[in-house]
């Protein structure tokens, strides 16, 4: 069986596998460190670790445009937003919430029963279906696709992006 397995993957570049392990296993302690840690602004920047994996997960499968999406939305955007929410609306005594140890034991088993179902829904699923590697450059796919067949969203959402900006300019020019 071990064989079999090392035949299958043998056509693999080794590298890259090395490269997602090591992003896999940093994401995985990130998002443990998100939700354990106490502290709100220590859990954000967790969540950057964990948003820089996915996006350096994205590079490994040669989805650049998407990559650098992730970093600058959600490393630039969100998380920079989530940190301003925080220190903005810091309420006095909020550092002293009391945790439930009763709960955990419970949140365990949801985790796990919860992890179990979507494994067995993937793999029913995919079952040994495996990613077969794309002609040509998705980067250019995806503009040559925004800009003919969904030129006019694009630009609506290009207008509205505009006008969330402009109305977030007068609301804190009035204060």
């Amino acid at each position: 069986m071990i064989a079999t397995l090392l035949a299958e993957t043998a056509s693999y570049a080794v590298p890259v596998n090395i490269v997602f392990g090591f992003l896999a296993a940093l994401m995985l302690y990130g998002a443990v460190r998100v939700v354990t840690t106490s502290n709100v602004v220590h859990a954000a920047l967790w969540l950057v670790v964990v948003l820089a994996g996915m996006g350096g997960n994205y590079i490994l499968l040669q989805a650049e445009f998407v990559a650098v999406t992730q970093f600058m939305v959600y490393i630039g955007a969100i998380v920079v937003l989530f940190l301003f929410g925080v220190m903005l609306t810091r309420t006095p005594g909020a550092e002293g919430v009391v945790s439930n140890r009763k709960m955990v034991p419970i949140g365990i088993v949801t985790a796990v029963l919860l992890f179990s179902v979507m494994a067995y829904s993937l793999l029913d699923t995919f079952g040994d279906d495996q990613v077969r590697p794309t002609a040509g450059n998705p980067t250019q796919e995806l503009s040559d696709a925004i800009f003919s067949s969904y030129l006019l969203p694009f630009e609506l959402v290009s207008v509205l992006l505009l006008a969330a900006l402009i109305g977030a300019i007068v609301l804190a020019r009035k204060e």
